[in-house]
C-alpha cells in the first residue's frame, strides 16, 4: 500500500468519524430539549404535611392569665407570682412563675423564675409540662386534670435535679382563686409538703376614659 493510498483512507475516516460526532451530537440535543419540553409541560409536585388535632385546653381555660400569691400555713414566708397564656397560634400553654421565699431554721431563701411550655401528652390523656429553670434544671412534669385539681408528676427531664423529686398540686377553690402546694422529696425520702401558696386572679387595668372635649369660648 502505498503512502498516497493511506493518506487517502485516514481522511475517509476522519471525515466519517467527524459526521458520526455530529450526529450523536444532534441526537443529544434533541433528547435534552425533549426532556426540558417534557419537563415544562408536567405540572409541580406539591407536598402537604398532616397536621395533629388542635389541643383541648378547656379544661385549663381557669387558669390562662395573672395571679398573685402568698404562702400560707407553716410554709416559709414568700410571695409567688404566675403568668398562664396561650401562645404560638394556641397550640402551646405557658406557664412562668416567680418564686421567693424567706429563710427558715432548716432552710436558706429561695428566689427562682421559671418558664414552663405545656402541650398535649401524645399517647396518653392529660399534658406533659416541660419546665425551664433560673436554677438551669430542666425538668418535665406529667399532667393530669381531675376537676378542679391539676396535678404536675415527675417525669425526670433533660436536667434534673440528681436524686431529688419535685410534684405540684393546684386546686381551684373558687372563681378567680386556687391554691399551689410544692412537694419534694430528698434522696431516698418521701414527698413532704414545701410550701403551699394561695393566688388570687390579677384584675387587668382599666382602661382610661377618654378626655372631654376640650370647651372653647366662643
Amino acid at each position: 500500500m502505498t503512502l498516497e493510498l493511506c493518506e487517502t483512507k485516514r481522511h475517509t475516516v476522519a471525515r466519517l468519524f467527524g459526521k458520526s460526532l455530529q450526529a450523536f451530537a444532534i441526537v443529544m440535543l434533541c433528547t435534552l430539549a425533549g426532556v426540558a419540553a417534557a419537563g415544562k409541560d408536567k405540572p409541580g409536585v406539591q407536598y402537604q404535611i398532616p397536621l395533629p388535632a388542635p389541643p383541648d385546653y378547656s379544661a385549663l381555660d381557669w387558669l390562662v392569665g395573672e395571679w398573685t400569691g402568698t404562702t400560707t400555713g407553716n410554709s416559709p414566708e414568700g410571695k409567688v407570682h404566675l403568668s398562664v397564656s396561650l401562645d404560638i397560634e394556641k397550640q402551646f400553654l405557658i406557664l412562668r412563675e416567680e418564686v421567693s421565699l424567706a429563710a427558715t431554721p432548716t432552710t436558706p431563701a429561695m428566689k427562682e423564675s421559671w418558664m414552663g411550655i405545656l402541650c398535649p401528652d401524645p399517647g396518653a390523656a392529660g399534658f406533659v409540662l416541660r419546665v425551664f429553670s433560673s436554677t438551669g434544671f430542666v425538668t418535665r412534669y406529667r399532667v393530669k386534670v381531675d376537676g378542679p385539681q391539676v396535678r404536675l408528676n415527675p417525669d425526670g427531664g433533660d436536667r434534673p435535679p440528681a436524686d431529688w423529686l419535685f410534684r405540684r398540686v393546684l386546686m381551684r377553690t373558687a372563681p378567680g382563686e386556687f391554691t399551689e402546694t410544692v412537694q419534694t422529696a430528698p434522696p431516698s425520702k418521701s414527698f413532704f409538703d414545701w410550701y403551699t401558696a394561695r393566688f388570687m386572679r390579677v384584675s387587668p387595668p382599666a382602661k382610661p376614659s377618654p378626655a372631654p372635649p376640650s370647651q372653647e369660648p366662643k
